[in-house]
């Protein structure tokens, strides 16, 4: 028997805003339970919405461990959902949207995607660890106005992956800094933090407050917000910094 709960969806009461409409679409950027939640997806983008997806893992069945479950529930869904490439660009007025390189700390397919509307673009990485796409991406998709970047460094100890490796399978905070500034943004809002489920998944300690310390020294602004909290993207990056280390509060992804 294995226990995978740690890849489930978690967040706290409350956490998402009743949306003022539908979804346009949803961006799935690799299929583990805690970033692909059809139900989430549905009570977004209704029960026939669009997904943009990553390409399905073709591997063995003690290969593909993680991204089983989701691809059941994403295919017994009537969610419209199209298999995307790296590079893809898809216009969805007003939306432009690319699919760029990620790298997943488990080995499975992820991609992360910029997004672009009225003059801004936002990165979202998923929960990618550093790699070498960063520039091409900042070349061909940037400059970032926002990158939402995961930052919890987790250490992962599961069975169909040994021996495991100390090494984090998602970006630490320093690294997570760095990736935004190489991009060019001018703010990064942390996410996929919060969860610390030792031995299987070992969480960096003080996430939010390493980003704080790293990104101070790149000049990035750091926003750190309250779950079911929303922003203007150009209001947001165009004010000073309000966040130190001693007013984070750490909350779930």
């Amino acid at each position: 028997m294995r226990d995978f709960s740690l890849l489930r969806a978690t967040q706290p009461d409350g956490a998402f805003a009743e949306p003022e409409r539908a979804a346009a679409l949803a961006l799935v950027t690799h299929l583990h339970e805690d970033h692909t939640d059809v139900a989430a997806i549905e009570s977004a983008a209704g029960d026939a919405g669009l997904v943009l997806r990553p390409a399905p893992f073709v591997a063995a069945a003690d290969e593909a461990v993680f991204t089983d479950g989701p691809e059941t529930d994403l295919a017994a869904s009537t969610l419209n959902a199209r298999t995307v490439d790296e590079w893809d660009r898809i216009h969805l007025p007003p939306f432009t949207i690319t699919a760029v390189p990620a790298v997943d700390g488990l080995g499975d397919p992820q991609l992360n995607w910029v997004i672009e509307a009225d003059g801004q673009r936002v990165f979202h990485g998923g929960d990618t660890i550093f790699h070498g796409y960063w520039w091409l991406i900042a070349k061909r998709a940037g400059p970032i106005d926002l990158a939402v970047m995961p930052i919890n460094g987790a250490v992962v100890d599961v069975p169909h992956l040994q021996p495991p490796s100390p090494l984090p399978a998602v970006m630490t905070p320093e690294q997570a800094a760095q990736a935004a500034a190489i991009l060019g943004s001018r703010a990064v809002l942390p996410m996929h933090f919060g969860v610390h489920q030792p031995p299987v998944y070992v969480e960096a300690a003080g996430a939010v407050e390493r980003l704080v310390d790293a990104s101070g020294q790149l000049a990035l602004r750091v926003l750190n917000l309250e779950p079911g909290q929303g922003i203007d993207v150009a209001h947001a990056v165009g004010v000073p910094p309000s966040v130190t280390p001693a007013e984070v509060r750490r909350h779930g992804p």
